[in-house]
């Protein structure tokens, strides 16, 4: 199956899961599972927005950081620009977190909610390159469901 239409059968699959009544770890880590089924990569996994922070929230995948700050690494500058980061080496970013000696290359995605970055998605791959504009369309839209 192509990228494109696997990710098409991913949203799908995410539209059944999410429920506005169990919350947001419930269904971050419902939407990081199904990821991880269907698109494995290293690491994949949600930071929630707290203060001036960025907290580990559900994740699949090795042990990560718990805090990053707002500017910071890839996934604190996603948030501070609130625009999709994708990182083809992550050992050439300037100011890269290195959370796993495996982690490659990197897309994260800010997820908004009000006008308002509330979390960021980030996926690391152990490949380098392992990120496109399809997937960062597609993680878009899957992120605007939660």
């Amino acid at each position: 199956m192509d990228k494109k239409k696997k990710y098409a059968s991913l949203l799908k699959q995410a539209k059944a899961l999410i429920d506005d009544r169990v919350g947001d770890v419930a269904n971050t880590a419902n939407i990081s599972a199904l990821l991880m089924q269907e698109l494995p990569q290293h690491w994949i996994g949600f930071y929630f927005v707290r203060g001036t922070e960025l907290v580990l929230g559900p994740f699949q995948g090795p042990v990560a950081c718990t805090l990053i700050q707002k500017g910071k690494g890839v996934c604190g500058s996603s948030w501070e620009s609130g625009s999709t980061i994708v990182v083809d080496n992550v050992h050439e970013f300037e100011g890269h977190i290195a959370c796993s000696p495996y982690s490659n290359s990197e897309i994260v995605i800010p997820c908004f909610r009000n006008g308002e970055v509330w979390a960021v998605l980030d996926i690391d791959s152990s490949e380098f390159s392992a990120f496109d504009e399809i997937d960062s369309e597609y993680l878009q839209k899957l992120v605007a469901l939660l």
